[in-house]
């Protein structure tokens, strides 16, 4: 046998002993899994626009992004979920012509007892207490105290100039996304303890006029090559949705065979249950996902960014176990008589739009998280991308695969089955290849990742064709699969 040394020259005639180390056989690292937050920062915001950044936690999300704004809401909301994992922002500065959500409230007084307002502002609470006898225009300049001093609250809050009992609010952020901040008061009820201070009455106007989101080019161009497997991002207009297509796809994108980075969109998309259907029929992305909510105080770019923080922490466990009634995190559920029933989240679920589950205590967790893949290149359904964790097996699998074949023919000579050359000599055939990839196969079905290793061996072809230099493999892989439906017939016998 010869031993492959790769650096100890063969002509050596320094004695005595010379040590080559080779570290190929010890190494069990494995791929660091990055979250991307996409995001908006406000204008007092440190991190410099559409490039990316490692962040140092919620605290400093606060610093990069301005207090309030989309991009550390966004953060905050999805540490609440993946406490530990690695997280990079992709900050984005307002487009220059966007325009902010603005909405309001409006006071009629005076208060006859004294009491608490619980405002809700985008999910997250604002207490404000209030005395007896408190005029409508005193009670409008307290909540404005509050909201303004709230400064993770994603709007800011003033006098209307003409009515001092009115509150006039705005975003802090342009765009499309403001107009989903929700405004309400006693999101508990009652029965929770929230009730509006006595002889006063709250009028709102919900946010709206955002518009123009930011142009995503610049900044998804900036990311070069760096792999991110969760990419957590606000938008659900066709542009955005297609920009991130573009760096997602099959073909030139970060899945395609030159580039083999892979990674998967998150997103949410607000509405009622024919909205969400209309708006999941028009996607077919095998690489994003979109979470459907309905009358959530949370909006929808904070329920992205939980899910995929509840999603993450799993996935980078083990890609192959079903994210099914994952607790998530940070957002507040729909109020009982919004929620969905089964029927309409299996219609969903067949619209390429994922669902939520909510226990008794108001917890939210995750039912079945899909892709919005739904139809192939010749419009027929195709579910050969439903579920999320199978592109995660798959990105699993093929790194495993890559790392594989680069250790063990990297550096590799290549002859035709039937050459005879000296052991050692780091020769490969394709029949060396075939039996070194069936054996990785079977190491990946015994950490169960992949299923039915005979199967596989059965339909693995790997030839040497004309070209040189070349070997060709069709790797017909079977994945493992989850328990996703339990159907028992109880034909039960009465005595």
């Amino acid at each position: 046998m010869t031993i492959p040394f790769n650096k100890i020259p063969s002509n050596l005639r320094v004695p005595l002993l010379h040590v080559e180390l080779d570290p190929s056989r010890a190494n069990t690292a494995s791929d660091v899994q990055r979250t991307l937050i996409i995001g908006q920062k406000t204008s007092v915001g440190t991190a410099v626009a559409n490039v990316p950044v490692q962040s140092q936690g919620v605290a400093e999300a606060r610093t990069a992004g301005g207090p309030g704004s989309q991009l550390a809401a966004m953060t905050a909301t999805y540490r609440f979920n993946d406490p530990a994992g690695e997280v990079w922002y992709l900050p984005l500065s307002d487009d220059g012509s966007g325009t902010a959500a603005t909405g309001s409230i409006a006071f009629t007084g005076p208060t006859t007892a004294a009491g608490t307002l619980y405002l809700y502002i985008g999910g997250q609470l604002v207490q404000v207490g209030l005395s007896a006898a408190m005029t409508a225009a005193q009670v409008a300049t307290v909540v404005i105290a509050a909201i303004t001093a709230a400064t993770d609250v994603t709007v800011t809050a003033v006098v209307n100039g003409a009515i001092a009992s009115q509150v006039d609010l705005t975003a802090k952020n342009k765009g499309l996304a403001g107009n989903d901040t929700d405004i309400r008061l006693n999101y508990y009820g009652a029965i929770g303890g929230e009730v509006t201070p006595a002889g006063l009455t709250v009028t709102i106007v919900a946010m709206s006029g955002g518009a123009t989101n930011p142009t995503l080019t610049t900044a998804l161009a900036n990311l070069v090559d760096k792999p991110f497997d969760f990419i957590v991002h606000p938008y659900n207009d066709a542009t955005s949705l297609a920009a991130l297509a573009a760096l997602l796809n099959d073909t030139t994108g970060r899945w395609s065979w030159a580039n083999q980075v892979y990674g998967h969109a998150f997103y949410g998309f607000k509405g009622t249950s024919g909205a969400l259907t209309t708006f999941g029929l028009t996607q077919n992305d095998p690489h994003a996902s979109c979470i459907g909510v309905y009358d959530s105080p949370t909006p929808v770019w904070r329920w992205a960014a939980a899910v995929a923080g509840a999603a993450a922490v799993s996935l980078r466990i083990d890609p192959g176990v079903p994210l099914q009634t994952l607790q998530v995190l940070g957002v507040l559920a729909p109020s009982p008589e919004k929620r969905f029933g089964m029927t309409i989240r299996n219609t969903l679920l067949f619209s390429g739009i994922s669902t939520f589950t909510v226990n008794a205590g108001g917890g939210v967790a995750i039912e079945n998280l899909i892709t919005t893949y739904q139809t192939n290149a010749q419009s027929q359904p195709d579910d050969s991308y439903l579920q999320v964790e199978t592109l995660f097996l798959l990105a699993f699998v093929l790194r495993s695969l890559n790392a594989f074949v680069v250790e063990n023919y990297g550096r590799s000579k290549l002859a035709s089955v039937g050459t005879r050359p000296r052991a050692g000599s780091r020769v490969a055939n394709t029949n060396t290849i075939r039996a070194g990839l069936i054996g990785h196969y079977r190491g990946l079905e015994d950490r169960g990742y992949v299923q039915q290793s005979d199967v596989f061996a059965a339909n693995l072809v790997v030839e040497k064709p004309g070209t040189p230099n070349r070997i060709n493999v069709l790797w017909a892989g079977i994945l493992i699969e989850q328990v996703r439906i339990f159907a028992l017939l109880a034909q039960f016998r009465n005595a």
